[in-house]
């Protein structure tokens, strides 16, 4: 919080030297304040270790069905590793069962599900007051209900868009992490584009409850992504 404090006060034309007097430390100590410590958009996941809630694809060979990790959503909460580390937090993930109900009501969570997977998640998502999950004859899609937009996955067959959000728990006590392509590969795409814009995201909203749409490409050979670009505005959702 002091290194964010202190790095709100230079982005708004402070020099060190300033801060240095109004604080009444020296230059030095604000260098090593600016210096130390997890940087101030590790707030944008959570203040502690992650817990990464993924939707699975269902096991129909067993007598009773269960659900287990598609081999694209544990790529990208591998990924997602690699990009919390960086951040100096860790994380544990656990596979949503088959009927779709997420324990939403606890703190640093990340689900990452599409809502036809979830009809619990369905009903949350529609909180979002600009963008939604719709379902027409042609498949799955997303509208912005601002811009009058409708992304369908776009061809060729290796791009997708995926929804970003920070959607209200049930409970009323806080908030958790969305994202959902609309097809498998679509959260990859979101922690491809986050890698690099995290910090330009976190200063926007903070932690405030937000959406946005994230369109990536993927190498058709490998399935990795190879670019990601926000194609929405960061709606923020009442200033919350």
């Amino acid at each position: 919080m002091r290194r964010e404090a202190l790095e709100q006060l230079l982005s708004d034309g402070m020099s060190q030297a300033e801060i240095s007097r109004q604080l009444g430390l020296s230059r030095g100590r604000i260098s090593q304040l600016l210096a130390v410590g997890p940087p101030p958009e590790r707030l944008f996941w959570g203040d502690d270790d992650i817990t990464v809630a993924i939707g699975g694809k269902l096991e129909a060979a067993k007598a009773q069905p269960g659900r287990v990790v598609a081999l694209e959503d544990f790529g990208t909460f591998t990924e997602l590793c690699k990009l919390l580390q960086a951040v100096q937090l860790d994380a544990t993930h656990e596979v949503i069962p088959a009927s779709g109900m997420v324990q939403l009501n606890r703190p640093n969570l990340v689900v990452i599900c599409g809502p036809r997977l979830s009809p619990l998640l369905a009903q949350v998502i529609e909180s979002d007051p600009v963008l939604r999950f719709a379902e027409d004859q042609h498949g799955w899609h997303i509208v912005d209900h601002q811009a009058k937009d409708v992304y369908h996955s776009p061809a060729p067959k290796h791009s997708d868009i995926a929804y970003l959000g920070r959607l209200p728990r049930l409970d009323g006590r806080g908030t958790f992490l969305y994202m959902a392509g609309i097809h498998a590969p679509g959260p990859a795409g979101i922690v491809h584009y986050l890698a690099n814009e995290l910090n330009a995201v976190y200063r926007e909203v903070r932690l405030r409850r937000f959406s946005t749409l994230i369109e990536s490409r993927f190498d058709p050979t490998t399935q990795r992504v190879v670019s990601s670009r926000r194609v929405t505005p960061l709606y923020q959702h009442d200033g919350r």
